[in-house]
């Protein structure tokens, strides 16, 4: 077994056809119902595989929702996300984020996010900027909000939480 599905959330403010709530409320809900589910709390994530886009609404909605369900916790869990790299590939990027959050929990290694000089705000969330960095996690959180306010959160835990 690579990783375990331990928590699935999904939620849709329908907020705008291509906006998310600026508050991220529908994103905070989808992070929550993962967690849920796994019966875990935010403390125990490892990492965050943000979505990413890079559009300055969008990362401001999702920060906001990471900060809503994480708080302190968000300081002590790796956030980065892939976008920059591939680019934004559609209906693909959740299941190629879902990937992502697998290879850094089987790896131990959280990719950087490419281009990212200046993060705001800086002294909330623990950007991964730069180079990769090593990460002990038995639990990752891969984050895919779409048009329209469809928001979910993936929760992949490593094989170890399964034994």
């Amino acid at each position: 077994m690579l990783a375990l599905v331990a928590g699935a959330g999904l939620a849709c403010d329908a907020h705008h056809l291509t906006a998310p709530d600026p508050e991220g409320s529908g994103a905070a809900r989808a992070m929550r119902a993962a967690l849920g589910e796994a019966g875990i709390g935010p403390e125990a994530v490892g990492f965050i595989n943000a979505h990413g886009t890079g559009t300055p609404h969008n990362d401001r909605a999702e920060l906001a929702s990471v900060q809503a369900v994480f708080g302190r916790c968000a300081r002590n869990s790796p956030l980065s996300t892939v976008k920059g790299h591939i680019g934004h590939c559609l209906g693909a990027a959740g299941a190629i984020e879902a990937v992502v959050t697998l290879e850094t929990l089987r790896r131990g290694l959280v990719p950087p996010t490419a281009g990212l000089t200046d993060p705001e705000p800086a002294d909330d969330i623990d950007f991964v900027q730069a180079t990769p960095r090593p990460v002990v996690a038995r639990y990752g959180l891969s984050n895919s909000f779409g048009f329209g306010g469809n928001n979910a959160s993936l929760l992949l835990a490593s094989p170890e939480v399964a034994r």
